[in-house]
């Protein structure tokens, strides 16, 4: 098993910056890709960044592009989300999830472990 524990959410102000970290522990050999996920209220979860292994291949959502940068420190088995320029809506709970996948992937269910999730909250 593989656990993960988020952190670094909170309220800011729109424009504003904000850097969510995701620990891995457990069997965290079996991990290669990493992924941030987000829900905002009554609406499904949304891919938003992931990255791979090595940390060379990364992918974004259009709707964070240029705003976002996800990382990772394998040393320290944690994955990093930069979210700068937020907005409001990115107003969401923001979820760090890990996959078996080499191939960085955007699909939701190839991600088998979860973390709590983190609220990130943007006001306008």
């Amino acid at each position: 098993q593989v656990q993960l524990v988020e952190s670094g959410g909170g309220l800011v102000q729109a424009g504003g910056s904000l850097r969510l970290s995701c620990a891995a522990s457990g069997r965290t050999f079996s991990i290669y890709t990493m992924g941030w996920f987000r829900q905002a209220p009554g609406k499904d979860h949304e891919f938003v960044a992931a990255i791979s292994l090595s940390g060379g291949s990364t992918r974004y959502a259009d709707s964070v592009k240029g705003r976002f940068a996800i990382s990772r420190d394998n040393a320290k088995n944690t994955v990093y989300l930069q979210m700068n320029s937020l907005k409001p809506e990115d107003t969401a709970v923001y979820y760090c999830a890990a996959s078996r996948s080499v191939v960085v992937t955007t699909t939701l269910g190839l991600y088998a472990y979860w973390g709590q999730g983190t609220q990130v909250t943007v006001s306008s």
